[in-house]
Parts: structure tokens; C-alpha cells; sequence
């Protein structure tokens, strides 16, 4: 690398700072000291370069919160510090800031390692000198670069490229790489950074091929080792290319050597020309015979049509003299109905003047039933009072002598106590009343719940029922759709097949219609089943013959159950023309028009069943009501359906009663499990149901027992008072009988007796009285009930009229759809015969005028030999000839130039060819060249290495031999650290630690030598060697340092380096110890 011109600002002189001087004897200085002190009393100022590193900072790197900033010399700087204390974070950071990856610090695997934990981030900051010729961009950057880089917690990182004045200049990556090739900072290679671990790996590394690459790694030498096999890798493909470029050429060739026959041939025209009009002639009347035969299946199907007119006339005439019988019954007994409604009109006044006269008499005899029944009444009073007068007065006659005082006041003080007593057992008799009536209420209340969940429970059973045949059938279908119509529907359908074979039916039947249409928008799947109901099951026949016949198959496969319908409609091999009636909506369409029919017998059946031409599929209920409910509704719609199934008219709308389709519906998985859902779902809560319904007759249980109980507990209540009652009753009614009581009672008995006779005869005279109305009432009723028979025999024949009426009507309605189908089959069959005739004269028209351009083309009819269609290709090819040979002939100067342009593009590929065969053989000789030059630059640096290698050894008095293996890609290092000649050369491995890192040192610097970097690093170099290696080796880098004044170095090492001298040329930095448990923040730093 050049050296720059100029001085030193003076920036760096307040950048450093003395740091204490250490303590070290004369001998250790040895003969750097001397050159290191005249370097600072000569004031020699030492020249800038780029590259040098002039200060980094570190944050939240590793292990560290904040190191630095630290700011270095030019020439020579140490890191010293303890284990821990961050100098192995510095050269990370140096490393990771440059551009290395994770792997080539041997700190980590990725870069997220570097983030202290606890941090979303680690910064790395880095200036970079810029001055002199060789600066990068110095009117952008200004003296000094300044690399800022981010490491996020996920391993990303990003970087900022910073003039001096702290504008940022790029963010790219590649900006960074422009960099670093200009100023020749390889941060990969290890005699620019050789950190800690290489260094370890390298002193124990047992194999020669280890040394061997990093020797060609710190040379560069890989490098052009592996830009030549990239050379030789990119001439295989340059020689591939040529290979093909020699085939292009060969095609080149091929297209010129056909111009060159074009250029040569130029024929006559005459032939072709001869042949073109023969060809044209046979043209003319080739045409003429395919339009006529063209015009005889057309005449054909005219005179066959115009046969079968008369068959149409016949059915027409049929179903309008049906319909004329039809009328004639249904008015035959409408007439009847009327009669006997005229006669039911008659008899109703009658039957109610009858039964007002029934209710009168009925009064009357209930009036006489109270009479008799008053009279007995008052005779059995009467007698009860005789009796109870004559027991009176025995008792009072025998009572008077035996009655005391003494027992009237025991009766009073019995009386209290029984009073007292019915007290207590009324109050009682109270309170279990109302509990009577509370657990009668709470035992109704029950009763009346279970009764509704058992109605419930069992609509639920019948749900769950359907659901697992629909299941069952929805699993049959997996391997046979028709099973979703029925499981005999195959069966059924396998019958048909063959009975057709054996020629039972004129015309096969088909059906089921859902199974002969499929859906163009499966999401409607539910509306067209619901707009189709049961004709999606139906079948249908071209005759009553084939009908009676599929229903003797049905009556065969369907044994019970209901069976499907059936059509009787005549099969018509093409679709109806409903252009006139049908719905044509722009946004919305038809249920015709969404369904995907072959079959156009299916097709008609819609039509004429279900008039699915005049039916919208809105799949928007809301947007079918403003649709169907608008002022102006789509002409010809009847009514709409909606995605849901929901049926909208113009004035009216009804939900659908099902939710999913069971026959259209395009995903059999999805709804064999919506099922199973759905019945898992159903018997889960039919489970909790009965739980329910247990607990609910538990509780009419317990409250019928707690009924049953408190009725027991007031019956012998009740039973207890009445005795009691009856005993006070007793005890009250006992008097003090004295003897002028006993007249009065003796009276009374006579005027009771008297009564009774009077009440006797009374009696017998209200009996008489009530068997004569009774009588009157039965004679009434009796007519009443005549009359109201004859009425109901009279409403029964209405009825019976009522029902043939109805299936009269019936009757006319078919014969009347019929006829008019068959009068528009008839009006449409007159149309295609009209249309045909049209279409028959058109043609003649167009055959008269082709033989009439024939003849002028060719008077003599030619007979056909061959096809129009062969003809025009021959005629065309021949045109083509005629043209291509007049092209030719009329541009001569065309076709010389294309040859002549032919020419010049094959001889210009050609030299090409040749050039780039040239070029290949040159590119041989250019790499054979540089090889030769890169093995002799790989002898030189090898005799380079070897010279500085031993040159550093006779400085401790070692002798040793570096031999290279370029064939085998090795090398062999052997140190003796005897006296010269005296000992043999041992390997590397043989020396004690301090040797072999004093060996490794020679190495290094001898490989320091022989290459460029503007700085170099080296981590703990001096680790295994004692007092004495480590004292020679620091002179030889410092004597390398001081004639390399141009250059940075870096070195790193935990011992004390207080023996250095004073130099301004030498910059100490020295960490603070870690604080154990404690987060490390080594911020602090000693300067020389």
C-alpha cells in the first residue's frame, strides 16, 4: 500500500493521553527502545493513511452495556485488561461492524448473540480514516468514515454510513463492501484479524493442510486459487455456447442453400393455369348436386309432416268432444245439487218449527217433573216432622221424673269442652284445606308440563326418526346417487330397464325427474327442490298404457309406503317454445333457465307441470320482495324463490318448512355430516328431555302422596267433629222438661196429620198432569227426529253429488289442459311445416340461380366425381402455386436480394465461428500464462515467508524449516530451539506452550510481511509463552511497527504493559476489571 503525503493533524495530539510509566529494566527494552525514543526526539511526523481505525464504540454488546468510546493511534495500540473486562467484545465488535459474519469471531452461531441479554438491541460504532489520494468518495464522506451498525434481538442487523459531520450518507450493504475494497480491509483474513480462538486452533492444529490454508488465506492465494476455477468453470460455458453457435450455423446453412433453389427455379405458369379452369368448372356443378341433396330430406320431411297434420286434427277433435262430455256431466250434476238444495231449503224451516215445538213441550214437562217433585218433597217433611213431634213428646213424658240439677251442670261443663274441642278441629280442618288446594294446584301444573313434553318428546322422536333414514339414505348415496330418492329407487329403476328390454313400454319412462337435471348454481339447490316439491320423485310416461304398466312395477318394488307420482304426457323430442310466457329477468334467472336439462321430455314435464319458464330464483329474499312487490313486477313472473326456499308472490310470501336440500344438494359428505351433527345434537337433548320429564312425574308423585295424605288427615278430621257435633247436639237438645210443654207438641202432631192427607191428594193430581205431557213431548220428539232424518238422507245425497262434482270439475279442467296442449302442439306443428316450406323454396330459389351461374361457367353439365369441399382445397392450393410462382416471376429483385442476404448472414456466422475459436485458443494461452504467473507468485511468497520466518527465529536463537507441499496443499513448520547446527528440527507439536506461541508469533509476523491491510489485529498472542518469548516477540512486532509506521496495529492482551517506553506512536488502552455480579460497564480507560 502507498504511503500518504502530508502530516498529521492535529487532532490526534489531543486525542492522547499519557498514561503512568511502567517499571522495566534495561535488558527488556532491548533494541526497539532505542529506535522508538529517536523516533519521538527526531519528531519525525508520521504521514496519514486510509483504513486506520480512530476510534469504536460499543453498546449493549455481548455482555456489556457500554464500552468506549476508544480512541487509537495510528500506529501501535494495546488492549490490556482481565478475563472479562471487554477486550475480546472490542474485536468482535470490529469484526461484526466490518462486515464479518458470527462464525468468523468464534463467538457465536448468530448474530442475536451479541444483544446483552435483557436489551432489544446491540450498536456498534466505528470511524474510519479517509485521507489522502487513495480516500473513498472524500468530497461526500470527508476525512473520516463513520460506520454505525444495529443488531436487533431477532439477528437482523442494518447499518448507517455517516460523513465527519454526522450526515448519513448510505444505509446499503454494498456501499459498505465498496468501502472496504478500497481500503483493502479483509476482516476474513487471519493476518489482518487474528482473534483468540484461530490463534488456539492454529498452535494445536496437528495437520499440515490447516497451515497450508492459512497461509494461502493470509497471501490472498485462495483468492486467485478460486477466481481461476471460476475462470475455467465460465470457459466450459463460453465452449458450450460455441458448440451451439456451430449448430446455428449449421441451420444458417441450411436456409441459405434454400434460397439459393429458390433463386435457381423460376417455372411457367401455364399448367396451372389450365388446371385452375377445369378445377372451377367441376366447382360450378359439384355445387349444384349438394344443393340438391340438400333438398330432398327437406322435401321428405314436408310430405311427412303434412301426413302426420291429420293425426294432430284427430287428438285435437278427441279432447274437445271430452271435453264437451265432461262439461255435460259436471252440468248434469250441478243441476242435480241444485234440486236437492232447493228440497234442503224446504225441509230446514219445517225441522225448526218442530224442534222450537219439542223444546216447548220438553219445558212444560220439566215444569210438571219440579211440581211432583215438590209435592214429595213436602210429604216426606211432613212425615219426618210427625215422626220427630211423636218421639219428642215420649221423651219428654219419660225425661220429667228423671232429671236433677246436678246433671244439667255437669251437661254445661261437657258442652264447653266439646265446644272448645270443634274449635281446634275446625281451625285445623282450615289449614289442611289449604294445603289441599296448594298441592292439587302444584300436581295439575305437573300434569298439564308432562302432558306438553310428552307431545314434545315424541315430535322429537319422529325428527330423530327422519334424520337417520335420511342419514341412512344420504350414506347410501356415497356409492349410488339415486338412493337419495328412495332405496328402492334403484331396484325400481333396474325393473324398468328391464321391462323396456322386453318391450313392455312403446316408449321408456323417465324418471325421477331430480335425477335427470343437474344445477348450474349449486347455492339454489334448496329453492328449486322446495319450488318442485314431489315432482323431483315423479315419474313420467309417454301413454296410459306405459302408465299402467310402471304401476304394476311400483305395486312390485314399492309393497308399502308411498310411491312416487306419475306423469302422462306425450314425449316430444324437442323443447317447448315458451319465448312468449316465460320470465327473462337481466339480473336474476329462471328456474329453467338454472337447471341443466339434456333430456327435453324432462324439460316439457317442468314446463307443463310447474311452469318453471315464469318462476325467478332471487337468491335475496329482500331483494325477491322489492322485486316481486314492486309496481312494475318482471312481466310474466307468477312468483319467486329465494336462497332459503322462502316463496314470495306479489302480495303474499310463506317460509319454507325445510332448511337444507335432500335431494339437489351437490356436497354428499357435508350433509352426511350436518346429519350426524344434527342427530347427535337431538339425542343428546331427547337425553335431557326424559331427565326432565323423570323429575317432573317425580314431582307429580310426591305431590299426588303429600295429596293423598292431607285428604286422609281431614276425613278423620271432618269424622271427629261430626261425632263431637253430633254429641253437642245431643247435650243442647236436652231441656228441663216440665208437664204444660207436652199440650202444645200434642197439637201441633194433630195439625201435621192433618196435612199430610191434604198433600197426598195434591200429589196424585200433579202426577196425572206430568204423564200427559210426558206423553205430548214423546210424540214431538219423535216427529222431530223423523223430519231430521229425512234431512240428513237429503245432505248425505248433496254430499255424494258434492264429491262426483268435484272430480267433474276435475275432469273438465284435464280434458280442457289437453286440448289446449295439443291445439299448441298442433299450432306449432302448422308453424314448422310453414317455416319448412319457406325454407324449401328459398333453397329451390337459391339451386335455380347456382345452375344458372353453372351453365355460363360450363354449358355441358359436368358429372360430380369428387366433393366441393376437395375441389376448394385444390382450387386453393393451386392459387397459391399460381401466386407464389407470380410473386417469383414478377419480383426478381426480391428474390436475388434474399439470396444474397442469406449469403451474407451465413458467412458472417461462419467468421464468427472461427473468431470464437480464435478467442478460445487465446483464453487458453492468457490462463496457461497466469497460472504460470500465480505458481511463481506462489514460490516467491512462499521463499518470502520462509526468509522472514527464519530471519524472526535467529532473533531467540531458534533455527527452523517452513517447507511447502503446493501439489498436495501443505506445509511443514519445524523449530528447534536449541544451539544453531547442534540439535535436529523437532515439529511444532514436540515444543513446550511458550515455544510453540513464540513459533506461531514468527509465523505471523513473517506472513505481516509479505502482505498489505491498513491495520492488523491480534488477540492474546503472548497467552502460553513465559518472560522471555513473550519479551522478544514484543520487540520484533514493535520493530515491525516502527518500520511500518504507515500502518495500524492492533494488539490485545491480558498482561501489564507497563514496561513499554513513552512514544507517541504507542497508545495503551487499559479496561477496568469486571465487577463480579454486577453488570459490567468498563468505560474507563488509561491512555499513553
Amino acid at each position: 500500500m502507498l504511503k500518504r503525503k502530508g502530516t498529521r493533524s492535529s487532532d490526534d495530539n489531543h486525542a492522547h493521553k499519557r498514561v503512568r510509566n511502567g517499571v522495566a529494566s534495561e535488558g527488556e527494552e532491548g533494541e526497539i527502545v532505542p529506535s522508538l525514543r529517536s523516533a519521538v526526539v527526531s519528531k519525525q511526523q508520521v504521514v496519514d493513511e486510509v483504513g486506520i481505525v480512530e476510534s469504536i464504540t460499543l453498546k449493549n454488546f455481548m455482555c456489556h452495556s457500554l464500552l468506549g468510546p476508544f480512541t487509537f493511534c495510528s500506529n501501535v495500540n494495546f488492549i490490556v485488561g482481565n478475563n472479562g473486562s471487554g477486550k475480546s467484545a472490542v474485536l468482535t465488535a470490529l469484526i461484526v461492524a466490518l462486515g464479518g459474519t458470527a462464525q468468523a469471531t468464534n463467538r457465536g452461531l448468530s448474530l442475536k448473540g451479541f444483544v446483552k441479554e435483557g436489551a432489544s438491541s446491540a450498536d456498534v460504532s466505528i470511524t474510519l480514516r479517509n485521507r489522502g489520494r487513495n480516500a473513498h468518495k472524500p468530497e461526500v464522506y470527508g476525512p473520516t468514515i463513520i460506520i454505525d451498525q444495529r443488531i436487533t434481538r431477532e439477528g437482523l442487523r442494518s447499518y448507517k454510513l455517516r460523513s465527519q459531520s454526522g450526515q448519513v450518507i448510505s444505509t446499503k450493504r454494498d456501499e459498505l463492501g465498496s468501502i472496504l475494497d478500497s481500503f483493502n480491509i479483509q476482516v476474513n483474513n487471519p493476518v489482518s484479524i487474528l482473534t483468540q480462538e484461530m490463534s488456539k486452533h492454529f498452535l494445536h492444529s496437528k495437520g499440515m493442510g490447516d497451515k497450508y490454508k492459512f497461509f494461502m488465506k493470509a497471501t490472498q492465494l485462495e483468492q486467485m486459487k478460486d477466481d481461476f476455477v471460476y475462470i475455467k468453470s465460465t470457459k466450459h460455458v463460453t465452449e458450450n455456447k460455441l458448440e451451439q453457435h456451430a449448430e446455428s450455423l449449421k441451420e444458417c446453412k441450411r436456409k441459405f442453400r434454400e434460397k439459393e433453389d429458390r433463386y435457381k427455379s423460376l417455372a411457367s405458369l401455364d399448367n396451372l393455369q389450365a388446371k385452375l379452369k377445369e378445377l372451377q368448372q367441376q366447382m360450378a356443378w359439384a355445387l349444384v348436386a349438394e344443393m340438391e341433396q340438400e333438398l330432398l330430406p327437406l322435401q321428405e320431411k314436408l310430405q311427412l309432416d303434412q301426413r302426420s297434420t291429420k293425426k294432430y286434427d284427430e287428438k285435437v277433435e278427441e279432447w274437445k268432444n271430452k271435453v264437451v262430455e265432461a262439461e255435460a256431466k259436471y252440468k248434469q250434476n250441478y243441476d242435480q245439487l241444485e234440486g236437492i238444495t232447493v228440497r234442503l231449503q224446504e225441509l230446514q224451516p219445517q225441522c225448526a218449527q218442530l224442534k222450537t215445538e219439542a223444546q216447548r213441550r220438553n219445558k212444560l214437562l220439566k215444569a210438571g217433573e219440579v211440581s211432583v217433585y215438590r209435592c214429595k218433597t213436602n210429604l216426606k217433611n211432613l212425615a219426618k216432622d210427625k215422626a220427630q213431634l211423636s218421639s219428642r213428646i215420649d221423651e219428654l213424658s219419660l225425661s220429667i221424673s228423671q232429671t236433677t240439677g246436678a246433671e244439667s251442670q255437669l251437661r254445661a261443663e261437657h258442652i264447653a269442652r266439646i265446644q272448645a274441642e270443634l274449635e281446634n278441629l275446625r281451625h285445623q280442618d282450615s289449614t289442611l284445606d289449604h294445603q289441599i288446594d296448594q298441592y292439587l294446584q302444584a300436581s295439575n301444573r305437573a300434569k298439564d308440563e308432562l302432558c306438553k313434553m310428552r307431545q314434545e318428546q315424541d315430535g322429537l322422536q319422529r325428527s330423530i326418526d327422519a334424520n337417520k333414514r335420511n342419514l341412512h339414505t344420504m350414506e347410501a348415496s356415497r356409492s349410488n346417487r339415486l338412493r337419495r330418492f328412495g332405496e328402492h329407487m334403484p331396484a325400481f329403476l333396474n325393473a324398468i330397464e328391464e321391462m323396456h328390454r322386453r318391450g313392455q313400454f312403446r316408449k321408456k319412462p323417465r324418471g325421477p325427474l331430480g335425477y335427470l337435471f343437474s344445477l348450474k348454481d349449486p347455492e339454489l339447490a334448496l329453492a328449486v327442490e322446495v319450488c318442485l316439491k314431489n315432482q323431483l320423485q315423479a315419474f313420467t310416461c309417454d301413454n296410459y298404457d306405459d302408465e299402467r304398466v310402471l304401476q304394476g312395477i311400483m305395486a312390485q318394488v314399492f309393497p308399502t309406503g308411498r310411491r312416487p307420482s306419475i306423469i302422462t304426457s306425450n314425449f316430444i323430442s324437442h323443447i317447448h317454445d315458451t319465448r312468449s310466457r316465460a320470465v327473462n329477468h337481466p339480473d336474476y334467472p329462471s328456474v329453467l333457465q338454472a337447471l341443466h336439462i339434456e333430456d327435453p321430455v324432462v324439460a316439457n314435464c317442468l314446463i307443463d307441470q310447474r311452469g318453471v319458464e315464469s318462476i325467478l330464483l332471487i337468491k335475496n329474499r329482500k331483494e325477491a320482495r322489492q322485486v316481486m312487490e314492486s309496481r312494475n313486477p318482471p312481466k310474466n313472473c307468477t312468483q319467486a324463490f329465494s336462497q332459503d326456499g322462502d316463496q314470495i308472490f306479489s302480495n303474499r310470501s310463506y317460509t319454507a318448512e325445510q332448511s337444507r336440500a335432500n335431494f339437489l344438494s351437490g356436497d354428499v359428505e357435508e350433509e352426511i355430516r350436518h346429519l350426524k351433527r344434527e342427530v347427535e345434537n337431538q339425542m343428546a337433548y331427547a337425553t335431557r328431555f326424559e331427565q326432565q320429564m323423570r323429575k317432573v312425574e317425580e314431582d307429580i308423585n310426591r305431590n299426588e302422596g303429600l295429596l293423598r295424605r292431607a285428604h286422609m288427615e281431614q276425613k278423620k278430621t271432618k269424622d271427629k267433629a261430626r261425632m263431637l257435633e253430633l254429641e253437642l247436639t245431643d247435650l243442647q237438645n236436652v231441656e228441663e222438661p216440665q208437664s204444660e210443654d207436652l199440650m202444645p207438641l200434642e197439637e201441633e202432631l194433630q195439625e201435621i196429620i192433618s196435612k199430610i192427607s191434604t198433600k197426598h191428594a195434591e200429589c196424585e193430581e200433579v202426577t196425572a198432569e206430568m204423564a200427559k205431557l210426558k206423553v205430548s213431548y214423546e210424540e214431538a220428539e219423535q216427529e222431530y227426529k223423523q223430519h231430521k232424518d229425512q234431512i240428513s238422507a237429503v245432505a248425505e245425497e248433496a254430499d255424494a253429488i258434492k264429491e262426483e262434482l268435484s272430480k267433474n270439475d276435475q275432469e273438465v279442467s284435464k280434458c280442457k289442459h289437453h286440448s289446449k296442449h295439443y291445439e299448441d302442439k298442433r299450432k306449432a306443428h302448422i308453424n314448422n311445416i310453414e317455416t319448412l316450406r319457406a325454407d324449401l323454396a328459398s333453397k329451390e330459389q337459391k339451386l335455380e340461380a347456382s345452375v344458372a351461374k353453372a351453365m355460363e361457367i360450363c354449358p355441358q353439365r359436368i358429372q360430380k366425381c369428387r366433393t366441393a369441399r376437395s375441389l376448394d382445397n385444390e382450387i386453393n392450393s393451386v392459387k397459391f402455386n399460381i401466386t407464389t410462382q407470380q410473386d417469383q416471376q414478377g419480383d426478381r429483385e426480391e428474390i436475388i436480394r434474399q439470396y444474397h442476404e442469406a449469403l451474407e448472414n451465413y458467412k458472417n456466422m461462419a467468421q464468427q465461428v472461427k473468431s470464437l475459436n480464435s478467442f478460445m485458443k487465446t483464453l487458453n494461452g492468457i490462463l496457461n500464462e497466469r497460472l504460470d504467473a500465480y505458481a511463481k507468485l506462489r514460490r516467491l511468497l512462499s521463499a518470502r515467508c520462509k526468509y522472514y520466518f527464519d530471519s524472526m527465529l535467529a532473533q531467540r536463537g531458534y533455527t527452523g524449516s517452513m517447507t511447502f507441499d503446493h501439489k498436495n496443499e501443505t506445509l511443514s513448520i519445524s523449530v528447534q530451539p536449541g544451539e544453531g547446527d547442534k540439535a535436529d528440527l523437532s515439529d511444532m507439536r514436540s515444543l513446550s506452550g511458550g515455544e510453540r506461541s513464540f513459533s506461531t508469533v514468527c509465523f505471523v509476523l513473517s506472513l505481516w510481511a509479505i502482505t498489505e491491510a491498513p491495520f492488523r489485529c491480534l488477540d492474546e498472542f503472548d497467552v502460553y509463552m513465559d518472560m522471555v518469548n513473550r519479551r522478544i516477540s514484543m520487540d520484533m512486532m514493535l520493530k515491525i511497527a516502527d518500520s511500518q509506521r504507515y500502518r495500524q496495529f492492533i494488539f490485545l492482551t491480558p498482561q501489564n504493559m507497563s514496561s513499554l517506553p513513552t512514544s507517541k506512536l504507542i497508545r495503551i488502552l487499559r479496561l477496568k476489571d469486571p465487577v463480579r455480579g454486577l453488570p459490567s460497564n468498563p468505560e474507563g480507560e488509561e491512555k499513553q
